[in-house]
């Protein structure tokens, strides 16, 4: 935490505080609450969630359903989002995006019973017009979605059995769908075989997808998201994977999907280790051993988490969305994720990061030189890389309470790099959260309440920012739509029932120095 800030904290006076003059800790909180123009560019933060709830109903207004921080300002994009719509990627870039492409969370039966056509999986949202268009049908449950750095759309499925598909170019993609899923082939509206705009990506395993990232060589890092003991009382929970592509993306522009970095590879699990790299120990797992340094273990991508299992990787509770720190200055990576817990039971989740500063390396012996790895690195001798090990390290950054919990998605501010915390919760909230300073602790130095959802039956889904961290969108998902009738502004698209996407702005971009 920054110095000044301490000092400031500890003379603050809190008139009327309902706590103890000597309580640090409210001292702090308040003097974050005070200065949120100066470390989250916003008037003042949120004192309370949303308690009473607002029913989506027929020309309704952003304010009607969320209510935000003062300083912030919403509007509607559309209505007409697919009913469950969650992660978005900006298309064609961040900086000034023209559409969102937006995973569809819905099963792949047909629309309308007895009829070919299957709900929608993966749309296109014109920013400027709400124009709302259905690319891809097939999927279930498409949640994670990203646009990689060849400028392709990848979009996963949460579900057991869930896979990844890469898709050319969203705007030349119109109402394709699975012929099966797990398989690349699709037809048209017509029912046509159509080729060349999407590919499955069985290399990179099946699992309950959800956040994902990618580096700039193809590099992939994801989690797993299972609950611990589901499907036996001692099962472990989602286990973090990386995915390290045969051949490195090196630049060329992809222009048929053959050529990209995600056709092969191998597939490694995070096992965390309770002894350190350089100890003859390494790697120590099990139960108890969830953070520190860890070693990446080779699994098989025909069933990750069988394997991540088998392999003694280490388990999670529901690992969800994820993304790469873009202030993070060191070596490699620093991929950070949420782990989503469960409020009910006093675990209140948490959001985790891992550095790994050698990304592409895998740890695995390459040749007959005993002395040196895939990095090309001489060995330590009994360090972890001598016995073929990749290592990373994870640490937590955010830890949840009785107010912020149950994180689900997540999202970085450019600019500031601050981390915000999206909730999976009636009333779900979205929390802005400051990098770690200097002070002695690794976590974040302070969090604020900045958007609170109105309707108890809907959640906040897919909160992104544009690369110049002034405008973020977010989705209203799954609220009871019994109000939107024919006719109406929210009645159904496409057949399905609808969503809405709001855009906010107002954020004050302030460089705050840590």
């Amino acid at each position: 935490m920054n110095k000044s800030l301490v000092a400031l904290a500890i003379s603050l006076a809190v008139p009327g505080a309902a706590t103890a003059a000597d309580d640090f800790g409210m001292k702090v909180q308040h003097y974050l609450k005070a200065h949120a123009n100066q470390y989250f560019g916003i008037v003042s933060p949120l004192d309370a969630s949303e308690s009473v709830t607002v029913p989506r109903v027929p020309t309704q207004s952003a304010s009607n359903l969320i209510k935000l921080a003062p300083g912030l300002h919403a509007k509607i994009v559309t209505r007409k989002s697919a009913q469950n719509s969650d992660m978005m990627a900006f298309w064609p870039s961040d900086i000034k995006p023209t559409h969102i492409v937006t995973c569809i969370e819905a099963d792949n039966s047909a629309v309308v019973q007895g009829q070919p056509k299957l709900n929608p999986s993966v749309q296109t949202v014109n920013l400027a017009t709400g124009e709302v268009k259905t690319i891809l049908r097939g999927m279930t449950g498409c949640d994670g979605i990203r646009r990689t750095p060849w400028n392709t759309i990848v979009a996963t499925e949460e579900t057991d059995d869930g896979g990844l598909y890469e898709i050319l170019n969203p705007l030349a993609t119109t109402e394709q769908t699975l012929v099966a899923r797990g398989a690349s082939a699709t037809t048209d509206n017509a029912g046509n075989p159509v080729t060349g705009q999407v590919e499955y990506r069985g290399a990179v395993g099946k699992l309950a997808w959800e956040g994902l990232d990618l580096n700039e060589k193809g590099v992939v890092y994801y989690g797993d998201e299972e609950r611990p003991g589901t499907g036996g009382a001692d099962n472990d929970g989602g286990s973090l994977f990386k995915f390290v592509p045969a051949v490195l993306w090196n630049g060329t522009p992809v222009i048929n999907l053959s050529q990209s970095p995600l056709v092969a590879g191998n597939i490694y699990a995070y096992q965390a280790s309770c002894q350190a790299r350089t100890s003859s120990s390494f790697p120590q797992f099990g139960q108890g051993c969830e953070i520190g340094e860890g070693a990446w273990v080779k699994v098989d991508p025909s069933n990750l988490r069988t394997s991540a299992y088998a392999n003694s990787a280490t388990g999670f509770y529901r690992p969800e969305d994820g993304h790469f720190d873009p202030m993070y200055m060191g070596a490699g990576i620093k991929f950070c994720w949420t782990n989503t817990g469960n409020n009910s039971g006093s675990n209140h989740g948490e959001v985790a990061c891992l550095i790994d500063t050698l990304p592409e390396g895998t740890g695995e012996k390459t040749g007959t030189d005993n002395t040196k790895n895939s990095f090309g690195l001489t060995y330590l001798a009994n360090s972890a890389e001598s016995k073929g090990y990749a290592v990373a390290v994870a640490n937590r950054a955010v830890e949840g309470d009785a107010d912020l919990n149950q994180p689900d998605n997540l999202a970085f501010q450019p600019v500031t790099g601050n981390m915000y915390v999206i909730e999976d919760n009636p009333f779900g909230d979205v929390w802005a959260c400051l990098p770690d300073g200097g002070d002695r602790d690794i976590k974040t130095d302070g969090c604020v309440k900045i958007l609170s959802v109105r309707d108890s039956s809907a959640e906040p889904t897919g909160f992104a920012f544009t690369g110049d961290g002034k405008t973020a969108y977010v989705h209203i998902q799954h609220s009871g739509d019994t109000a939107c009738v024919a006719g109406t502004d929210c009645t159904n698209n496409d057949d399905y029932a609808t969503d809405d996407l709001i855009k906010i702005t107002g954020f004050k971009i302030k460089k705050h120095h840590h």
